[in-house]
């Protein structure tokens, strides 16, 4: 028998985390659709779920195993995933699940110690390193060239953000712009890397980039997997590090990277920390650039959201470029 919720609720909720418990998993509060397979007492044996195009919390009773039912479960996801116009699909799991997945067509994009990502493309990642590079100048790709590079979220773009791609592109050639895609971001992906394009035209050497699905941020990083979730913030650091230091960082040249300074992000810090500790394992320095702050205070973007919401606008005003500021007016409409 097959149960499936969109999310599941009450009783039936309570089950599955409780299923998803004796698994050694947790369950993800940003799912948005489960399926669950009952045997003849109406008690879960298999179980996955879905948020956006991320398949997750895919579990099967160990005595139920070898009887298809994973097979079963993804086939009844992925309906899901293309029936709400989503074609490319990713997992984060453990790496000892990797052959499972192998064999219901996933394909290994990169592996840690802690956790394995993959997707249902042989060759996606193939091409996205390809739209990167067919983006950059050809000049960029010369070997007497340096090449820095920012990822950023820019939710909204600020002047400290500005500020840190002046500092990078004073110290490089090209610098390679990566604006997350980050879906749970207040301000659109469309529009963050609208707001970085017009605020930043005035900084010749940028190369800007959408990072697609590949390069996550901490919001949508699963744990479900991970009881630590320290351990998890570490871990969903080094993935994305390591997938960037291995595969994206080579394909463009980078040999630096650049990021602002984070003295009240737990998470950021950590980031942080594992860049410093992996990317110089890759030939690629670290460089470190202190905030910057005025009379309205450090400029941060959560600053930035927090008086939008109560409405400063003088504050904002000192702390975007104009672009963006013109921008969160016309969203107060």
């Amino acid at each position: 028998m097959i149960l499936v919720g969109s999310p599941l609720k009450g009783n039936e909720l309570s089950k599955l985390k409780e299923f998803l418990k004796q698994m050694n998993l947790e369950y993800d509060e940003g799912i948005e659709y489960s399926v669950c397979m009952l045997d003849d007492n109406y008690q879960i044996i298999a179980t996955g779920s879905v948020e956006e195009n991320v398949l997750k919390c895919i579990a099967v009773d160990p005595s139920h195993q070898g009887e298809g039912l994973s097979g079963s479960i993804l086939t009844n996801l992925i309906h899901y995933e293309f029936e709400h116009g989503r074609v490319h699909l990713f997992i984060y799991t453990k790496p000892k699940n990797r052959s499972m997945f192998e064999e219901l067509n996933f394909y290994t994009v990169i592996e840690t110690p802690d956790v394995l990502f993959m997707e249902n493309r042989s060759n996606g990642f193939t091409k996205y390193i390809e739209i990167l590079q067919k983006e950059t100048p050809s000049e960029a790709f010369l070997p007497d060239k340096t090449i820095g590079s920012v990822v950023m979220n820019c939710n909204p773009f600020t002047l400290g953000h500005h500020y840190l791609l002046e500092k990078a592109a004073a110290a490089c050639d090209y610098v390679h712009v990566f604006v997350l895609s980050d879906k749970r971001s207040y301000i659109p992906a469309n529009d963050r890397f609208e707001l970085v394009r017009q605020g930043g035209r005035d900084i010749p050497n940028l190369v800007l980039h959408q990072t697609s699905d590949y390069m996550i941020s901490a919001a949508t990083f699963p744990t479900y997997f991970m009881k630590d979730k320290i351990q998890a913030k570490k871990a969903n650091c080094r993935l994305d590090v390591e997938l960037f230091a291995q595969k994206i960082a080579p394909a463009l040249q980078i040999t630096k990277r650049y990021v602002g300074t984070e003295p009240n992000c737990e998470v950021t810090d950590i980031y942080n920390q594992t860049m410093k500790k992996i990317l110089p394992q890759h030939q690629i320095t670290l460089e470190e650039i202190p905030r910057i702050e005025n009379e309205a205070g450090i400029i941060s973007a959560s600053t930035v959201r927090e008086n939008f919401k109560s409405e400063k606008w003088d504050d904002i005003k000192r702390m975007v470029p104009d672009t963006t500021f013109q921008y969160l007016k016309k969203l107060q409409v």
